[in-house]
């Protein structure tokens, strides 16, 4: 028997209860490690529904999550009210005023498309599948952030769900405090509905992947650490170390090899973008060459990320330098001769990203270089103690070169508050404290990447 039966009343959308159809399908997104298990779950279909539901949840004391797609969820929420965004996938694009407009269950592929029809894009990210506005509330580091920097400095105007039930249009002139807030606090400070952003006049990149077999990995690290200080902004650039399952999944050529995989987009003309690849090329046969020009409707080819769900937990380290002994040390402790198996990806920063945006925003960590995360399979075999202490040993030996984290690339257990502070500015925090004890005093929004209210 229902215990949520006024819930149903108040929203158009469905409303999922544990052991009842389609509650385990709605809660579970992509991250499939620690799925939230709310007590109720409200799969909203326009903003009223979220309005209605946090309405709910606040007469009826249940804290709120809020989830898409599930890419970037940090510890699942046991008990509370979720509102599930999925079904709220509206986009418009003006081509004039180059803005779309997404709403909150929107994924970035919805987006690209769009855009594209009218020679834009937006600034995405590297998987299509992610959801477009959880990734913008976060900051979003993109495959074009060295030269066009967050996309949350491009927001134009929010629509937000506060605390108190009331449906707000959040802008930069109407209210400064709760804008500057929504970009980088993510869910803390209200649902957002849908929101307004710039798109940039891009048709084409120059970009892709290089591969580069085991015994090669060291020096194609060594290589890309000093090329990447060499190149313009127009060239956004990151590299995985990549132990590949000896299965089907996989490209032929890759399977059962721990490799190198070297992800280029560079916005510019093709001829230059090979001028400036050649010495990634010259480091060594690859065992996959896929760099070329491309329509930036095929970027998601570029990091090719798997867009099957799966069980994974993730943490992040930023530098503002990429030393040689910064090198050694993910060598040791995730590298082919490792005992531990993961993945470690290096992004480069820097460019526009270190800009200050002509709006303010709390996105933090501007002043990084790169971006080291060490993201590691869990599920059916998996020794979740040896990951939880890798994790700890890569912040801890990392530590010292460390300017912080940044919160999109925080999942799972290791997203703990002090590593949530760490995503963050001192002063920004303390901030971003004091308006949560404004606009959420009681912590209603806490099933997420949680700032405390001050006090």
């Amino acid at each position: 028997m229902s215990t949520h039966g006024t819930l149903a009343a108040k929203v158009t959308g469905p409303v999922f209860e544990p052991g009842g159809d389609g509650y385990d399908d709605e809660r579970t997104g992509f991250q499939t490690a620690d799925p939230h298990r709310p007590d109720v779950i409200v799969g909203a279909v326009d903003a009223e529904d979220v309005r209605a539901a946090v309405e709910y949840a606040a007469e009826n004391g249940l804290p709120v999550a809020v989830q898409n797609t599930g890419h970037g969820l940090p510890a699942g929420a046991r008990g509370g009210l979720l509102i599930s965004t999925r079904r709220m996938t509206g986009v418009r694009v003006d081509a004039a005023s180059r803005t779309a407009w997404i709403e909150a269950g929107v994924r970035w592929a919805d987006v690209v498309p769009a855009a594209a029809a009218h020679g834009l894009a937006p600034l995405s990210g590297s998987a299509p599948g992610v959801g477009a506005v959880s990734y913008v509330l976060g900051g979003g580091i993109g495959l074009m952030s060295r030269e066009y920097g967050n996309a949350a400095d491009h927001v134009r105007s929010i629509d937000a769900v506060t605390a108190d039930a009331r449906a707000r249009h959040v802008t930069p002139a109407g209210d400064p405090d709760l804008f500057w807030a929504l970009l980088g606090g993510r869910a803390n400070f209200g649902v957002v509905t849908g929101l307004e952003i710039g798109l940039v006049p891009v048709a084409r990149l120059y970009g892709g992947g290089l591969y580069f077999d085991t015994p090669q990995i060291g020096e194609v690290l060594e290589t890309w650490r000093t090329w990447s200080a060499t190149v313009p902004d127009a060239m956004t650039s990151s590299i995985a170390l990549m132990p590949v399952p000896d299965i089907p999944a996989f490209p032929e050529p890759l399977r059962g090899r721990h490799v190198a995989h070297v992800r280029v987009a560079f916005v510019g003309d093709a001829a230059e973008g090979e001028r400036l690849v050649a010495p990634l090329r010259a480091a060594g046969p690859r065992l996959i060459d896929s760099v070329a020009d491309m329509p930036y409707t095929e970027s998601g080819s570029i990091h090719n990320e798997p867009p099957v769900p799966m069980a994974y937990t993730s943490t992040n380290v930023a530098v503002r330098d990429l030393r040689a002994d910064v090198v050694r040390i993910l060598l040791d402790l995730a590298g082919p001769e490792a005992p531990d198996r993961a993945v470690v990806e290096i992004r480069q920063l820097g460019g526009a990203l270190a800009a200050e945006p002509a709006v303010p925003n709390a996105v933090g960590n501007r002043d990084a270089g790169y971006l080291i995360g060490v993201l590691s399979k869990l599920g059916p075999g998996a020794d979740e103690d040896a990951v939880r202490a890798l994790h700890e040993r890569c912040r801890a030996r990392l530590g010292p070169h460390s300017s912080g984290q940044i919160l999109n690339f925080l999942f799972g257990a290791d997203a703990t508050p002090q590593q949530v502070r760490a995503a963050y500015d001192p002063a920004d925090y303390r901030r971003l404290a004091r308006l949560k004890a404004v606009y959420d005093p009681s912590n209603l929004f806490r099933l997420n990447h949680n700032i405390p209210p001050a006090g």
